[in-house]
């Protein structure tokens, strides 16, 4: 099959290149998924996992990308609940090969069902933004209706997401970014935008809950917004400022398929909006890890043509 691999660590993104890996083999429990569609994070190739197996073994040539939208082909010993033929999608393993090739294999649980009337390349694009919104807002920020929320970088795939859910729940959305994501931000529904180049970050006010996927000197300066009792949460370090009264939460993503059946819902009720950008073919993944100009939404890795 082709994939996507990296093979020196050292040589960064100039290490990405299309090559001719094996068919994966499916575990026990496992499944293996013909992908359609897959998602990836550009800082992925600098994670430990991408290296090095769960033992710490290297692993390398390794395979990157860990959203998958596809349909299973095989199915390992023991697996139940998925059939061959199956449209599929989830979040893979951080620390086993990745998306960004023509097959991968995945444990069945990380997994959910497709409706047919979501496509795959939406569907790649939900997994990391969809869960890590929910759980960063719901799961560790409690977030509940009549409080305020403040998300950093609220257009991107993160902060989109978590900007709708956060409303539906009932709270107040404050989102910040540069200045060309304010229409972005106010088509999604906040009450207020900070741009993080030309306003100060004290204009957002306190807040009950602030989401960070931004890190460095935004998330310590987030610290102080906020109120006896909320929560900082954050995706990027553990915290090195904490709320005075409150509580600092670093936390890494974790796969979740009833909360990813409930997300997809949303998608096919129109409660929630994915915006994807670029839609590039499996051999033109290595340049979409450092595009020449940033473009709004998720940059999506369309690895088979046709649903």
């Amino acid at each position: 099959m082709q994939a996507i691999t990296v093979r020196d660590r050292a040589a960064g993104l100039a290490g990405l290149s299309l090559t001719e890996e094996p068919y994966p083999h499916a575990a026990e429990n496992d499944v293996v998924v013909r992908v359609h569609a897959a998602g990836f994070t550009r800082g992925e190739l600098d994670w430990p996992g991408t290296w090095a197996d769960r033992a710490g073994r290297d692993r390398t040539p390794s395979v990157p990308g860990h959203e998958v939208s596809g349909v299973v082909a095989d199915l390992g010993y023991g697996t139940t609940g998925l059939t061959v033929g199956q449209r599929v999608f989830g979040l893979t393993d951080w620390a086993r090969n990745g998306t960004l090739a023509e097959y991968v294999a995945v444990e069945a649980r990380n997994l959910a069902p497709l409706p047919s009337d979501v496509g795959h390349t939406v569907a790649a694009a939900l997994p990391i933004s969809g869960l890590t919104a929910w759980q960063g807002l719901f799961d560790h920020g409690r977030l509940v209706a009549g409080q305020t929320v403040l998300i950093h970088g609220v257009a991107g795939g993160v902060g989109s997401v978590a900007a709708q859910l956060a409303r539906e729940a009932g709270a107040r959305v404050i989102g910040t970014g540069r200045a060309g994501d304010r229409d972005t931000a106010l088509g999604l529904g906040v009450d207020a935008f900070v741009d993080l180049q030309a306003d100060s970050l004290d204009d957002a006010g306190q807040v009950d809950v602030v989401l960070d996927v931004i890190g460095g000197d935004i998330l310590d300066r987030s610290a102080a917004l906020v109120r006896a009792g909320g929560t900082l949460v954050t995706i990027v370090s553990p915290p090195t400022v904490r709320p005075r009264d409150g509580q600092a939460i670093f936390f890494v993503v974790e796969p979740d398929r009833v909360r990813l059946a409930d997300l997809v819902q949303r998608v096919r009720d129109g409660r929630l909006r994915l915006i994807v950008g670029d839609v590039r073919t499996l051999a033109d993944a290595p340049s979409a890890f450092a595009p020449a100009q940033r473009t709004p939404g998720r940059t999506i890795i369309r690895v088979t043509e046709g649903e």
